[in-house]
């Protein structure tokens, strides 16, 4: 399917999603928006539309996908729920946050989707036309990043576009997305205490501090280069050099700036647009003034420390 076709652009209206659906139950990809960043959905219990996620994005065999579901009688299907993974629900679904739970041995998903790990990561998303989606396709739905494997995440149609425009079949035009980074990863083990593998929009303190990293890649997000631009990046900069695109933040103006109030909610819902920006000027590298590391300033600091760091 590589570049062989236009992707369609679709409505973000009852037509438009009606035919996303359709898309879908064919075994094909729609890029779809979220709160959160444009998700790449397919259908996650067909191995060939699973298949189709991982050369579209060129994402590695073994980085497993977050399945979003609409209601918890489809999450109870897939997954088995400690006590503090319902507290977890309860206090934070639908909305950014994704659960990385022991997989029910019978859960009707494709093996793809977990990289044939033992657990699996689940959403209810709280984006009105994701959850519309949702609603009306029977069956549960892997959608990772829709933007090609550790490169920017989208937060918009054109983003989506300008990587995988030819590799999938159609994108929902929903505008940009609000809160603009990725969700907050948390693992619940079988000892019912949580560890944090990704940071995000949601703030959640891990049980145990001394597991707050695992080797295991057992969501996305976890690999040490990630979010990349294709430029260097140089981070904490309060003097770009004359050849630097400058992302700003606070007093340190730049060329594009985070938030000029300061503010690390506004940078979080700006940072990837700001990225994209610098990716496509002419300027061969990349400042970023200095983040503070408060509330979502953490999760905004993961993401640039990933984008600075060179590929294997």
């Amino acid at each position: 399917m590589s570049g062989k076709y236009a992707t369609e652009t679709l409505a973000a209206d009852k037509g438009g999603i009606a035919r996303a659906a359709e898309i879908l139950r064919g075994g094909g990809l729609v890029a779809v928006p979220t709160e959160t960043v444009y998700g790449l959905a397919a259908r996650a219990d067909s191995e060939d539309a699973v298949a189709r996620i991982y050369e579209a994005k060129g994402r590695p065999s073994f980085n497993p996908l977050i399945v979003h579901v609409s209601s918890m009688a489809t999450a109870r299907e897939i997954a088995d729920f400690s006590p503090r993974a319902e507290e977890l629900v309860e206090a934070y679904w639908p909305g950014p946050l994704t659960l990385v739970l022991p997989r029910r041995r019978d859960a009707k998903l494709a093996d793809a989707v977990t990289a044939r790990l033992e657990t699996v990561a689940l959403r209810m998303p709280n984006h009105p036309i994701m959850r519309d989606l949702l609603a009306i396709v029977d069956f549960p739905v892997a959608a990772p990043s829709a933007n090609r494997s550790g490169y920017i995440s989208p937060t918009s149609a054109q983003h989506v576009l300008s990587s995988l425009d030819g590799r999938i079949d159609a994108v929902i035009e929903g505008g940009a997305c609000s809160e603009g980074l990725e969700s907050t990863i948390v693992a619940v083990r079988r000892d019912d205490l949580t560890q944090i593998l990704r940071p995000g929009p949601i703030e959640i303190l891990s049980d145990d501090p001394q597991r707050s990293q695992s080797e295991t890649i057992e969501a996305p997000g976890q690999l040490a280069s990630h979010y990349a631009p294709g430029k260097p990046v140089r981070l904490d900069v309060d003097l770009p050099y004359l050849d630097e695109f400058f992302i700003g933040f606070g007093h340190f103006g730049g060329d594009c700036s985070l938030s000029p109030e300061g503010d690390v909610d506004v940078a979080a819902s700006r940072l990837y647009a700001c990225l994209h920006r610098a990716a496509a000027s002419t300027k061969p590298r990349i400042a970023v003034a200095p983040i503070p590391e408060k509330g979502i300033g953490f999760a905004i600091n993961d993401r640039l420390r990933r984008a600075a760091t060179p590929p294997d």
